[in-house]
């Protein structure tokens, strides 16, 4: 435990002084938010708008997660501290999670940011019934994603570039996710894929919150599906760290 928290901080504190996490968890939210909430002004359906409003509140957590934990083991392997942090007594495992744990951390900021530029900017009150279950989701969809971020960075460990598959499920997410775009306008054939991503249970249940519905079917559901990532994760932390030592692949040379 001490591990996991000590890892967290110093990990939390990098990335508040980084500029480019910074640009992402600051700018990004606010500037694909107002994107979102402008194609929804045109009919000028002020229920439209709340159902985008607390959708591009969670944005963010997923922009900040998916970018820069398929990036992360990258970037020590560019450093070259891949393989110290491989040969640690710790768990490899162990070593990213409190990392995206810290990102999901940076994230939660963009969730007040966009909500507070909603009111700010298109007159969005949001109106929430049940503030404490409201929180509850927003923080599960925080962990969820972590752990998604988790599954995602301990993927780049046997293959150099899987980093860019990050990029790819950015913006798909937002739409699988039903944060701006209710799941019943998707394809039949695309909606099983969003039932396997917890942001959209976690979403749901922001949305059920704010309604003054009860969450708990949604987040029951997100907390399973975030725990299957954990586990899968972990499996395969130990199976890929050990074929990158048997193959020789951890090195850039």
């Amino acid at each position: 435990m001490r591990q996991q928290v000590v890892c967290f901080w110093l990990q939390l504190k990098i990335l508040l002084f980084s500029p480019f996490e910074g640009f992402l968890a600051v700018v990004f939210p606010l500037m694909f938010a107002t994107a979102a909430l402008l194609v929804y002004q045109v009919n000028g359906d002020p229920a439209a708008m709340l159902y985008a409003g607390i959708g591009a509140a969670a944005m963010g957590i997923w922009t900040s997660q998916t970018v820069s934990a398929t990036t992360l083991v990258q970037r020590e392997r560019r450093a070259g501290t891949l393989e110290l942090v491989v040969a640690a007594p710790t768990p490899f495992s162990l070593v990213l999670l409190p990392i995206t744990f810290a990102m999901a951390a940076i994230g939660l900021y963009s969730v007040v940011a966009t909500i507070l530029w909603d009111w700010w900017l298109f007159d969005i009150a949001l109106q929430v019934e049940n503030w404490p279950l409201f929180v509850l989701s927003i923080l599960m969809a925080a962990v969820t994603i972590a752990l998604f971020g988790f599954l995602l960075s301990v993927s780049a460990v046997r293959y150099r570039t899987s980093w860019a598959l990050g990029a790819a499920l950015e913006y798909p997410g937002w739409l699988l996710c039903g944060f701006v775009v209710p799941l019943d306008l998707l394809p039949a054939v695309l909606r099983p894929v969003s039932w396997l991503l917890a942001p959209t249970w976690a979403v749901e249940g922001m949305r059920a919150a704010a309604a003054g519905e009860s969450p708990w079917g949604d987040l029951a559901i997100c907390a399973a599906v975030g725990l299957a990532y954990a586990a899968l994760a972990a499996w395969l932390g130990v199976r890929l760290i050990t074929s990158a030592r048997r193959d020789a692949t951890l090195a850039l040379t």
